[in-house]
């Protein structure tokens, strides 16, 4: 295949009155997690098949369940979430999905022994990955307070021991730039031979933290971050990817704006 463009469920924040909203742009690939309810997630299967997309699990399936644990306990012991997990992949592979994308390696903010959970991490992935046959991405992640902690560790991490465990690498935008701000290339590069996946939003900062917003040409016009359009530029070349529209809804972006970004996305990815 080609690199692949999809929608993110988090544009309509997996909202059930408004799935059929993700196969508007005609786009050939929807990631998506955290549904309501086992409706939810039945009817987002069925609208797939009718419009002969694949889609990606970005997990949890389900809200209550767990986001961060599969190293530390955020909302819940390590043990449970891995246990839910499990389930999780299994229902993902029936289901047919191209992928499973889990937030990893998630730490609060600072560990003492982070390449031993890493690694410890990753054999367990690997195993689950091996025994349903679905690929399992991992999605390195900002920490408590936008800690940088779990990017910083994996940017130390020996990349020939993370080959060893055959999982693809997710980068957020967002989360990268946050994280490494103009030392962005530094941190991406180690980690193209593994990606996957590519999230795609800026950032806007709020009193309150930071919203996702629309990828866009014009991102200070948009009151945005960071301008994306190098990074994009670098994770466009290599081996194919899915890319993928993840900003939130939060700031009633228009029509245009979307369809304006993701005219430009096209151009440099296509």
């Amino acid at each position: 295949m080609a690199h692949s463009i999809g929608m993110s469920g988090s544009t309509i924040m997996s909202n059930r009155d408004r799935l059929p909203e993700l196969f508007d742009k005609r786009l050939p690939h929807v990631e998506i997690g955290e549904f309501e309810d086992r409706d939810s997630y039945l009817c987002f299967l069925n609208l797939a098949a009718e419009n002969k997309v694949s889609f990606g699990i970005h997990v949890p399936h389900f809200r209550e369940n767990s986001k961060y644990d599969l190293i530390e306990k955020v909302k819940m012991q390590p043990s449970l979430a891995r246990k839910l997990f499990i389930g999780e992949v299994q229902e993902a592979a029936e289901a047919g999905a191209s992928y499973v994308l889990v937030h990893f390696p998630y730490f609060k903010g600072e560990a003492k022994t982070p390449h031993r959970q890493i690694e410890e991490g990753l054999q367990f992935l690997h195993n689950l990955q091996e025994t349903y046959g679905v690929p399992i991405i991992c999605e390195p992640k900002l920490g408590q307070n936008q800690s940088s902690a779990g990017i910083q560790y994996l940017y130390e991490f020996p990349m020939n021991v993370w080959d060893k465990y055959g999982l693809g690498i997710c980068i957020d935008l967002g989360d990268y730039m946050i994280a490494a701000e103009n030392n962005w290339r530094v941190y991406m590069e180690p980690l193209l031979p593994f990606t996957k996946v590519v999230h795609m939003h800026n950032v806007r900062f709020t009193e309150s933290g930071y919203i996702w917003t629309p990828i866009h040409p014009d991102f200070e016009e948009q009151g945005t971050a960071y301008d994306m359009g190098l990074c994009i530029e670098l994770l466009a070349k290599g081996r194919d990817k899915y890319f993928i529209h993840e900003y939130t809804p939060h700031t009633k972006p228009t029509k245009e704006l979307i369809d304006e970004g993701m005219k430009w996305v096209n151009e440099q990815v296509m």
